[in-house]
């Protein structure tokens, strides 16, 4: 989810609990306050926890994953605290920016972190903004933990997201994709969802992306024998796919800048939210804002329903 904020940067909390209830309406199955996409970074520890708490009010029935990471551990250790207390089922946790440390400062850290907050949790791996990578190894060994339980996917790296599958498959463990472009080959993989910035503005076409691979899975798996099971599990990916190709043009202009200047633009336009960031980011730049609004056109009709 983005924050949304009024002109002198204040959070909004009545346009946030709309928005959480217009993308529980749309169908998703959990919303995630305050990460990178909700600026977490401009965000105060007590603005952190008020954002979780209003997200967690919003809501009937979906589950609420709150951004809690840090590049200190005994930081992230009060915001996962702060948002248990608020009302979070689970934490999403970027890995240390910044100070870059080694694969036993990575393994201290998320043990720390789970051990201290008995509430699921999930590894983010995200290199772009981190300046390195969790190693395979620290997730495999990460995922033994039983509050460990996801590893968000935004490395860009496939090769990786496959073997952090091949070796945490025996575990009560998902892998989520972090990258809207590539949700659909981390699916087929065998990941089982995304965390989504394109699901912000098209939360219908993302969730029935998602489940028409989750259904050929499904169907493959019970129908290994079949005659027509290849048919219809074939129907289930056709179908993700013209999704994914549906999607493509408008996951490419949402990061023409830094997430989530051009989300925020797009949701503005789509008159779902503000589009006010907080310093130091900026309001997308005019030329953008004209190819945004043009993929955003491009994808008005034909909105589809998501499967249960």
């Amino acid at each position: 989810m983005t924050t949304p904020f009024r002109e002198d940067e204040s959070i909004d909390h009545d346009r946030l609990a709309a928005d959480a209830q217009r993308l529980e309406a749309a169908g998703v199955d959990g919303l995630v306050p305050v990460g990178s996409t909700g600026e977490s970074a401009t965000l105060t520890h007590d603005e952190h926890a008020e954002v979780v708490e209003t997200v967690v009010d919003a809501v009937e029935d979906v589950s609420v994953i709150a951004g809690a990471g840090s590049n200190a551990t005994h930081e992230a250790v009060s915001l996962a605290e702060d948002a248990e207390e608020a009302g979070a089922d689970a934490i999403l946790l970027i890995s240390p920016y910044y100070n870059k440390p080694e694969a036993a400062g990575y393994l201290e850290h998320y043990h720390t972190i789970a051990d201290a907050v008995d509430l699921p949790q999930i590894v983010y791996n995200v290199p772009s903004r981190t300046g390195r990578n969790v190693p395979v190894d620290v997730v495999a060994e990460l995922a033994e933990h039983p509050n460990v339980q996801g590893y968000k996917a935004a490395s860009g790296d496939l090769g990786r997201v496959s073997e952090v599958i091949e070796r945490t498959q025996d575990e009560e463990f998902s892998v989520l994709s972090g990258d809207d472009g590539l949700t659909l080959p981390i699916c087929s993989l065998g990941g089982t969802g995304t965390i989504s910035v394109v699901g912000n503005v098209e939360p219908e076409r993302t969730g029935a992306l998602v489940g028409a691979v989750a259904e050929n899975q499904r169907f493959s798996a019970a129908n290994q024998k079949s005659s027509i099971s290849g048919d219809v599990a074939e129907d289930d990916m056709g179908r993700a796919r013209d999704l994914h190709y549906e999607l493509a043009p408008l996951i490419r202009e949402l990061f023409t800048e830094t997430n989530p200047i051009p989300v925020k633009e797009a949701m503005a336009i789509r008159e779902d939210h503000p589009p006010h960031v907080r310093s130091p980011l900026t309001r997308l730049s005019e030329g953008k804002r004209e190819a945004l609004a043009d993929a955003l056109a491009d994808l008005e009709d034909g909105t589809p329903e998501v499967d249960a």
